[in-house]
């Protein structure tokens, strides 16, 4: 309980002097040099996190409707990126091998800042990954991509008796699972768009994030891939 109420009690100052530090001091500066320089190529030409959802839905209509324009993917893109990156969106996703981020949103190098687990669940690791795209790479979107048939899912629901790590993943997925129970329609569909939204949440209540919201600096939404139509549609 003290540890919430410490990180509750994170200022925007504090915030500030974070993202300051976490470029300019210590062993961040030999990460943060090679990240984030004058010389970074953003990938888009995206300065709010409005037209962020919108870059990456248009991207995956275009995946969708066999019409990828499949941009910055040159050599010229790699020389370009290597100096810096600045992705103009985040994904965390499902490491399920049907869903690569950069080919059904239709981008490139550089584009987007991806972390990829099962279930796609908001680990404490997926959460610092995410804080340091949003707060020193500047994307301006986090999206929560969970997907059709969601093998982890589908475990969690059915109690399935796991070996290994395995269980640490279904036990992130039970919350969604449970706000799932009970609601008309496709029990697995229920609970895969249940646990993006919990994920959502999750992402929402870090303190780095939250401030980054109240400054219109990002955006945490849901998205939820069709694996038969290659669709990705917003989940609310």
């Amino acid at each position: 309980m003290n540890n919430k109420h410490q990180k509750n009690n994170i200022s925007r100052r504090n915030l500030l002097q974070l993202g300051t530090g976490v470029i300019g001091a210590g062993v961040a500066v030999s990460v943060a040099s090679n990240l984030v320089t004058s010389e970074a190529v953003e990938a888009k030409t995206v300065s709010k996190p409005d037209e962020a959802v919108k870059a990456l839905l248009d991207g995956n209509d275009r995946f969708a409707k066999q019409k990828r324009r499949s941009g910055n993917q040159s050599y010229l893109r790699l020389q370009e990126v290597a100096k810096g990156q600045k992705p103009f969106a985040s994904i965390l996703g499902c490491a399920d091998s049907r869903v690569p981020s950069e080919i059904i949103f239709d981008q490139g190098l550089g584009d987007l800042f991806v972390c990829r687990v099962a279930g796609n669940i908001a680990t404490p690791e997926e959460i610092g990954s995410l804080e340091f795209g949003s707060l020193v790479l500047g994307s301006k979107l986090i999206m929560v991509l969970g997907h059709e048939r969601c093998g982890a899912v589908d475990a969690t629901i059915k109690g399935a008796q796991v070996p290994g790590q395995i269980g640490s993943l279904l036990e992130a997925i039970k919350p969604g699972v449970e706000k799932s129970e009970g609601k008309p329609g496709d029990r697995l569909e229920n609970a895969c768009k249940a646990n993006i939204l919990v994920q959502v949440e999750k992402l929402k209540s870090s303190p780095v994030l939250s401030e980054l919201i109240k400054a219109n600096k990002l955006k945490i939404v849901g998205g939820y891939y069709d694996l038969d139509t290659g669709k990705v549609s917003l989940v609310s």
